[in-house]
């Protein structure tokens, strides 16, 4: 394995796994942790070594992608991988911790020697399963060869955005792609909630707007998902919710208000109090309701 590219994976919930198996799947040697071991074991079969502790999964490795929840909790992870750490070694974090949380992080990475880069992906659980996730990059030139093994098992696509991680110019571009999906998502829910409200068949909505400037293949795919009442999360309400609260704190700090996203935020909030919380993010629909659903 000496020439092998060694890759430690540090979050395999939903994104994580998909990628860690994408990496398994192209050679290279991948070694995961999660804070929860079970879903770290299942990708024993894929060919990926699990490690106890983050510092065990990053001794040795070359490049070190973090997925996990938010900042908060990249910090603590990465705190507890300190020990293993090496100077040189690619850190690609590609957890979404919106703008404030990156310089921080940068600092962290500058301190022990490690090259930066922030990474955050687009996309859900299916793009991250085959490999086809948009990768939004800033850093060092550097770093651009070493990641191309590890970039080209995840992603279909890497845009760089500049030469330094610290400035979070990959981190701003994926808060604004996300406030637009957020947006769909909300859109759709609303819309079929209102029929159902107003006692209108959702198959008309569709054909109405079927074909046209306001048909979209997000539309399609979320009112598949409530119309047949399935939320097996692709991106859960709990996700979707965090990133909503750091588009709306993003904007503010620039004096920009938010108020579709705010609003969001709020009906993301109502779906977890409803139970949703693990559910896919189209369960907003649950928020037009009282109780459960409607």
């Amino acid at each position: 394995m000496a020439d092998t590219l060694a890759v430690a994976v540090l979050g395999t919930g939903i994104m994580g796994a998909g990628m860690a198996r994408n990496l398994c799947r192209a050679g290279l040697d991948v070694r995961v942790w999660n804070r929860t071991p079970a879903k770290a074991e299942a990708l024993v079969a894929d060919g990926a070594r699990v490690a106890a502790t983050p510092a065990e999964a990053v001794g040795g490795a070359d490049v070190v992608l973090t997925m996990l929840y938010d900042g908060p909790a990249v910090v603590a992870a990465m705190e507890a991988a300190a020990p293993g750490l090496r100077s040189g070694t690619v850190w690609l974090q590609s957890t979404t911790v919106g703008v404030e949380a990156v310089t921080p992080l940068a600092e962290f990475a500058a301190e022990r020697g490690l090259v930066f880069v922030d990474g955050p992906v687009l996309g859900t659980r299916a793009p991250a399963e085959s490999g086809q996730l948009l990768v939004l990059a800033a850093g060092p030139p550097g770093a651009r060869e070493p990641l191309a093994p590890v970039l080209d098992a995840v992603g279909s696509r890497t845009v760089w955005l500049g030469d330094e991680g610290g400035t979070a110019a990959a981190t701003r571009l994926k808060l604004v792609c996300n406030s637009w999906v957020l947006a769909l998502t909300h859109a759709t829910a609303e819309a079929l909630s209102l029929a159902k409200g107003l006692g209108v068949d959702p198959a008309g909505f569709l054909e109405a707007v079927g074909g046209g400037p306001l048909d979209c293949g997000y539309l399609r795919a979320k009112s598949q998902a409530i119309l047949a009442d399935d939320y097996t999360p692709s991106f859960s309400v709990t996700t979707a919710a965090k990133d909503a609260r750091l588009i709306v704190a993003a904007g503010a700090a620039e004096g920009v208000r938010l108020d579709l996203a705010a609003a969001g935020a709020e009906r993301f909030r109502r779906a977890t109090e409803q139970g949703h919380g693990g559910d896919d993010m189209a369960a907003t629909y649950f928020a037009s309701f009282g109780g459960s659903g409607g």
